[in-house]
Protein backbone atom coordinates (compact mmCIF):
# COMPACT_ATOMS: atom_id res chain seq x y z
CA UNK A 1 0.00 0.00 0.00
CA UNK A 2 0.98 3.26 -0.44
CA UNK A 3 2.15 4.69 -3.74
CA UNK A 4 3.81 2.30 -6.41
CA UNK A 5 5.81 3.08 -9.32
CA UNK A 6 5.62 0.28 -11.85
CA UNK A 7 8.18 1.41 -14.64
CA UNK A 8 8.44 0.12 -18.22
CA UNK A 9 6.98 2.30 -21.64
CA UNK A 10 3.78 2.53 -20.08
CA UNK A 11 4.59 3.48 -16.56
CA UNK A 12 1.97 3.16 -13.96
CA UNK A 13 1.61 5.38 -10.46
CA UNK A 14 -1.08 3.73 -8.36
CA UNK A 15 -2.50 5.49 -5.08
CA UNK A 16 -3.58 3.08 -2.56
CA UNK A 17 -4.00 4.23 0.89
CA UNK A 18 -7.34 2.94 2.35
CA UNK A 19 -9.55 3.33 3.22
CA UNK A 20 -10.49 6.55 0.77
CA UNK A 21 -6.85 7.41 -0.82
CA UNK A 22 -6.69 10.71 1.49
CA UNK A 23 -3.44 11.06 1.16
CA UNK A 24 -0.68 11.81 4.08
CA UNK A 25 1.42 14.44 3.51
CA UNK A 26 4.41 11.84 3.29
CA UNK A 27 2.22 10.38 0.47
CA UNK A 28 2.03 13.82 -1.60
CA UNK A 29 5.61 13.90 -1.97
CA UNK A 30 5.88 9.89 -2.52
CA UNK A 31 3.65 10.57 -5.75
CA UNK A 32 5.66 13.68 -6.76
CA UNK A 33 9.04 11.31 -6.32
CA UNK A 34 7.18 8.30 -8.41
CA UNK A 35 6.54 10.90 -11.37
CA UNK A 36 9.58 12.32 -11.26
CA UNK A 37 11.28 8.94 -11.17
CA UNK A 38 8.67 7.83 -14.23
CA UNK A 39 9.71 10.97 -16.11
CA UNK A 40 13.06 10.72 -15.87
CA UNK A 41 13.74 7.09 -17.06
CA UNK A 42 14.14 7.19 -21.12
CA UNK A 43 12.22 3.98 -21.15
CA UNK A 44 9.32 5.97 -19.96
CA UNK A 45 6.71 6.80 -22.98
CA UNK A 46 3.53 7.24 -21.23
CA UNK A 47 2.63 7.30 -17.14
CA UNK A 48 -1.02 5.98 -16.12
CA UNK A 49 -1.91 7.42 -12.76
CA UNK A 50 -4.47 5.68 -11.26
CA UNK A 51 -5.63 4.45 -8.07
CA UNK A 52 -7.13 0.99 -6.44
CA UNK A 53 -10.00 0.92 -3.93
CA UNK A 54 -13.02 2.72 -3.47
CA UNK A 55 -11.82 6.16 -5.47
CA UNK A 56 -9.59 7.56 -7.36
CA UNK A 57 -8.30 10.34 -4.72
CA UNK A 58 -10.27 12.19 -1.49
CA UNK A 59 -7.49 14.85 -0.97
CA UNK A 60 -5.61 15.47 2.00
CA UNK A 61 -5.80 13.27 4.68
CA UNK A 62 -7.27 16.08 7.36
CA UNK A 63 -7.10 13.88 10.56
CA UNK A 64 -3.32 13.97 10.28
CA UNK A 65 -3.74 17.70 9.88
CA UNK A 66 -5.93 17.76 12.98
CA UNK A 67 -3.57 15.15 14.68
CA UNK A 68 -0.45 17.88 16.11
CA UNK A 69 -0.47 20.82 17.38
CA UNK A 70 0.75 23.86 15.51
CA UNK A 71 0.40 24.49 11.46
CA UNK A 72 3.42 21.87 10.46
CA UNK A 73 1.01 19.46 9.25
CA UNK A 74 -1.17 22.32 7.47
CA UNK A 75 1.96 23.25 5.50
CA UNK A 76 3.27 19.69 4.76
CA UNK A 77 -0.16 19.19 3.41
CA UNK A 78 0.41 22.41 1.49
CA UNK A 79 4.13 21.43 0.25
CA UNK A 80 3.17 17.97 -0.75
CA UNK A 81 0.00 18.87 -3.13
CA UNK A 82 1.86 21.08 -4.45
CA UNK A 83 5.06 19.50 -5.26
CA UNK A 84 2.06 16.68 -6.84
CA UNK A 85 0.57 18.50 -9.14
CA UNK A 86 3.69 20.19 -10.45
CA UNK A 87 4.84 16.73 -10.89
CA UNK A 88 2.15 15.52 -13.13
CA UNK A 89 1.95 19.41 -15.16
CA UNK A 90 6.00 18.78 -15.35
CA UNK A 91 6.16 15.05 -16.25
CA UNK A 92 8.46 14.93 -19.30
CA UNK A 93 6.06 12.37 -20.78
CA UNK A 94 2.00 12.70 -20.87
CA UNK A 95 0.06 11.16 -18.08
CA UNK A 96 -3.10 9.95 -18.38
CA UNK A 97 -5.29 9.70 -15.13
CA UNK A 98 -7.63 7.17 -15.10
CA UNK A 99 -10.23 8.26 -12.73
CA UNK A 100 -12.58 5.86 -10.43
CA UNK A 101 -15.16 6.73 -7.81
CA UNK A 102 -14.59 10.10 -6.15
CA UNK A 103 -11.99 13.01 -7.45
CA UNK A 104 -12.01 15.36 -4.64
CA UNK A 105 -9.79 18.19 -3.62
CA UNK A 106 -6.42 17.13 -4.01
CA UNK A 107 -7.71 14.69 -6.78
CA UNK A 108 -8.73 17.58 -8.64
CA UNK A 109 -5.01 19.20 -8.91
CA UNK A 110 -4.12 15.94 -10.10
CA UNK A 111 -6.72 14.94 -12.91
CA UNK A 112 -7.07 19.14 -13.86
CA UNK A 113 -2.84 18.73 -14.45
CA UNK A 114 -3.20 15.52 -16.69
CA UNK A 115 -2.66 15.51 -20.34
CA UNK A 116 -5.52 12.73 -20.51
CA UNK A 117 -8.57 11.68 -18.68
CA UNK A 118 -10.11 8.95 -18.72
CA UNK A 119 -13.20 8.09 -16.22
CA UNK A 120 -15.27 5.35 -15.25
CA UNK A 121 -19.05 5.52 -15.58
CA UNK A 122 -19.55 6.42 -11.40
CA UNK A 123 -16.43 9.07 -11.31
CA UNK A 124 -17.49 12.21 -9.81
CA UNK A 125 -15.28 14.89 -9.17
CA UNK A 126 -15.92 17.89 -7.16
CA UNK A 127 -13.94 20.75 -4.55
CA UNK A 128 -15.57 20.63 -1.14
CA UNK A 129 -12.37 23.33 0.14
CA UNK A 130 -15.00 25.50 1.27
CA UNK A 131 -16.71 23.22 3.51
CA UNK A 132 -13.37 22.93 4.73
CA UNK A 133 -12.27 26.17 5.34
CA UNK A 134 -9.80 25.77 2.86
CA UNK A 135 -9.29 27.57 -0.73
CA UNK A 136 -7.23 25.74 -4.12
CA UNK A 137 -7.36 23.97 -6.12
CA UNK A 138 -9.80 26.05 -8.74
CA UNK A 139 -6.39 26.73 -10.88
CA UNK A 140 -7.02 22.88 -12.05
CA UNK A 141 -11.01 22.91 -11.93
CA UNK A 142 -10.81 25.21 -14.41
CA UNK A 143 -9.24 23.24 -17.13
CA UNK A 144 -11.65 20.54 -16.18
CA UNK A 145 -14.75 22.88 -16.45
CA UNK A 146 -15.98 26.26 -18.10
CA UNK A 147 -15.51 29.42 -15.91
CA UNK A 148 -18.85 30.16 -14.33
CA UNK A 149 -19.91 26.63 -13.78
CA UNK A 150 -15.97 26.34 -11.49
CA UNK A 151 -16.95 29.05 -9.93
CA UNK A 152 -20.32 27.65 -8.80
CA UNK A 153 -18.42 23.91 -7.87
CA UNK A 154 -16.59 26.49 -5.61
CA UNK A 155 -19.24 28.50 -3.70
CA UNK A 156 -21.32 25.44 -3.30
CA UNK A 157 -19.22 22.45 -3.24
CA UNK A 158 -21.47 20.72 -5.65
CA UNK A 159 -20.11 17.52 -7.67
CA UNK A 160 -20.15 16.99 -11.57
CA UNK A 161 -20.12 13.84 -12.81
CA UNK A 162 -17.88 12.09 -15.70
CA UNK A 163 -20.26 12.16 -17.95
CA UNK A 164 -20.49 16.04 -17.37
CA UNK A 165 -16.96 16.14 -17.98
CA UNK A 166 -17.19 14.10 -21.47
CA UNK A 167 -19.79 16.75 -22.99
CA UNK A 168 -17.40 19.31 -22.19
CA UNK A 169 -14.32 17.68 -23.87
CA UNK A 170 -12.00 17.38 -20.34
CA UNK A 171 -12.43 13.30 -20.14
CA UNK A 172 -11.80 11.95 -23.32
CA UNK A 173 -13.78 8.78 -22.55
CA UNK A 174 -15.93 7.37 -19.68
CA UNK A 175 -16.43 3.21 -19.46
CA UNK A 176 -17.94 0.56 -17.29
CA UNK A 177 -16.18 0.56 -13.94
CA UNK A 178 -13.97 -2.87 -14.91
CA UNK A 179 -13.16 -1.14 -18.26
CA UNK A 180 -11.50 1.65 -17.06
CA UNK A 181 -7.65 -0.05 -16.66
CA UNK A 182 -8.17 -1.28 -20.09
CA UNK A 183 -9.22 1.92 -21.65
CA UNK A 184 -6.36 3.88 -19.97
CA UNK A 185 -3.76 1.06 -21.08
CA UNK A 186 -5.12 1.56 -24.47
CA UNK A 187 -4.81 5.80 -24.84
CA UNK A 188 -1.40 5.46 -23.09
CA UNK A 189 -0.70 2.41 -25.90
CA UNK A 190 -1.16 4.88 -28.98
CA UNK A 191 0.72 7.50 -27.13
CA UNK A 192 3.38 5.19 -26.78
CA UNK A 193 3.30 3.64 -30.07
CA UNK A 194 4.45 7.68 -31.28
CA UNK A 195 8.17 8.53 -31.79
CA UNK A 196 9.18 9.39 -27.69
CA UNK A 197 11.43 12.30 -28.96
CA UNK A 198 8.60 14.36 -30.72
CA UNK A 199 6.26 13.36 -27.49
CA UNK A 200 8.11 14.77 -25.45
CA UNK A 201 9.03 17.91 -27.27
CA UNK A 202 5.14 17.68 -27.74
CA UNK A 203 4.38 17.83 -24.05
CA UNK A 204 6.93 20.78 -23.05
CA UNK A 205 5.77 22.81 -26.09
CA UNK A 206 1.87 22.21 -24.85
CA UNK A 207 3.35 23.40 -21.74
CA UNK A 208 4.71 26.23 -22.52
CA UNK A 209 1.59 27.41 -24.93
CA UNK A 210 -0.57 27.27 -21.66
CA UNK A 211 -2.25 30.97 -20.75
CA UNK A 212 -1.98 30.22 -17.35
CA UNK A 213 0.89 29.31 -14.79
CA UNK A 214 -0.61 26.31 -12.91
CA UNK A 215 2.31 26.38 -10.53
CA UNK A 216 2.37 30.04 -9.97
CA UNK A 217 -1.65 29.99 -9.70
CA UNK A 218 -2.43 27.39 -7.58
CA UNK A 219 -0.01 29.24 -4.94
CA UNK A 220 -1.76 31.93 -5.09
CA UNK A 221 -4.58 30.09 -3.65
CA UNK A 222 -2.68 28.68 -1.25
CA UNK A 223 -2.24 31.70 0.38
CA UNK A 224 -5.71 31.90 1.42
CA UNK A 225 -5.95 28.42 2.84
CA UNK A 226 -3.25 30.03 5.51
CA UNK A 227 -5.33 33.29 5.59
CA UNK A 228 -8.32 31.24 6.63
CA UNK A 229 -6.08 29.18 9.08
CA UNK A 230 -5.32 32.17 10.60
CA UNK A 231 -8.56 33.75 10.88
CA UNK A 232 -9.73 30.72 13.31
CA UNK A 233 -11.88 29.18 10.22
CA UNK A 234 -10.01 26.43 9.06
CA UNK A 235 -10.03 24.41 12.41
CA UNK A 236 -13.38 25.13 12.73
CA UNK A 237 -14.16 23.48 9.89
CA UNK A 238 -11.85 20.71 10.05
CA UNK A 239 -12.41 19.95 13.18
CA UNK A 240 -16.67 19.93 12.39
CA UNK A 241 -15.34 17.57 9.86
CA UNK A 242 -13.33 15.00 12.17
CA UNK A 243 -16.11 15.13 14.67
CA UNK A 244 -18.62 14.17 12.07
CA UNK A 245 -16.33 11.05 9.95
Amino acid sequence: MGITLRAGPIAEVVMDVPPVNALAVRHWHDLADALHDAGRDPVTRVVVLRAEGRGFNAGVDIKEMQAGDGHQALVGANRGCHAAFAAVYDCPVPVVAAVHGFCLGGGIGLAGNADVVVASDDAYFGLPEVDRGALGAATHLARLVPAHLMRAMVYTCRNVTAAELLAFGSVLDVVPRQALPDAAMEVAGRIADKDPCVIRLAKESLNGIDPVDVKRSYRFEQGFTFELNLLGKGDEHRHRFVAGS
